[in-house]
């Protein structure tokens, strides 16, 4: 299955000069979906993941089926304020401003293989930073994998210390 057939091209979507790859019809589509989502099992059996991580919003959309159909926990990264225990965070520089990230203490265990998924590689500064979250909590990156990869970015680059697996390369 070509998934990329199912990723509409929106131009100058948010604003001129952006190509915006529009998921949605993929993951509105429950025979790309599961194909989408079964790859990325397979991806977490061979990394030997111990629990998925997922960056808010849509690494949800993708981890969350993964870690089920895998039998493995979820840790959701969320921005400040939407989590209700204690939090340890990450900020990252953005093109104009900074973010932040969080998770749970505690919710990685020392010494657990965490896979990342997420649905975009673009510039990569949301995986450094859930990158870093993972290894303030002693957790060992196993692995990334994203629906997409937006290579002329070069986020890639940023991670070559880990294994990279993407399913649809631009």
């Amino acid at each position: 299955m070509k998934l990329e057939d199912y990723v509409v091209n929106v131009p100058d979507f948010p604003k001129e000069g952006i190509q915006f790859k529009d998921i949605t019809p993929l993951i509105g589509d429950g025979q790309a979906f599961a194909h989408a989502i079964d790859t990325m099992c397979g991806i977490a059996k061979e990394a030997k993941a111990d629990i998925i991580v997922g960056p808010d919003a849509r690494g949800f959309i993708f981890g969350a089926p993964v870690s089920t159909q895998s039998k493995l926990g979820f840790v959701p990264v969320r921005k400040p304020g939407k989590l209700p225990r204690e939090t340890v965070c990450e900020s990252y520089k953005l093109e104009y401003g900074e973010n932040t990230l969080c998770i749970h203490k505690g919710d990685i265990k020392p010494g657990q293989r965490v896979l990342i998924v997420d649905d975009l590689l673009a510039t990569g500064g949301t995986i450094a930073a859930t990158i870093k979250l993972i290894e303030k909590s002693g957790g060992i990156v196993a692995g990334l994998v994203f629906l997409i990869e937006l290579s002329f970015l070069k986020g890639r680059e940023k991670f070559t210390d880990y294994p990279i697996h993407t399913l649809i390369t631009y």
